[in-house]
């Protein structure tokens, strides 16, 4: 979206916010289908490759996880904060004309 159109509805915050939202459920499935897939592989030498996957998934779900919490932008601790920003971003996205 163009810079200047971004500030003038607000979004120029909203985009980092969103874009690591996005990454972050995506590594959490990443973790979740892989975690699956160990389960269900039946070779020692597939479940070795799954299992580190897996490894990487969970590492790059903290390394996210670590940016969002640094930014304010992820509360798992806090849960009455992590409401209220939850709140504040779908008011934020409702405020948004189509």
């Amino acid at each position: 979206m163009n810079t200047i159109l971004e500030h003038m509805m607000g979004l120029n915050t909203l985009t980092d916010d969103v874009i690591a939202m996005d990454f972050l459920m995506n590594a959490k499935s990443g973790v979740r289908n892989c975690a699956m897939a160990v389960t269900e592989c039946v070779t020692p030498e597939i479940k070795q490759i799954l299992m580190k996957q897996l490894d990487e998934a969970i590492d790059t779900h903290e390394v996210i996880t670590n940016y969002m919490m640094q930014r304010g932008l992820y509360h798992p601790y806090h849960t009455p904060e992590q409401i209220q920003l939850d709140l504040n971003n779908i008011q934020t996205a409702l405020n948004i004309s189509p």
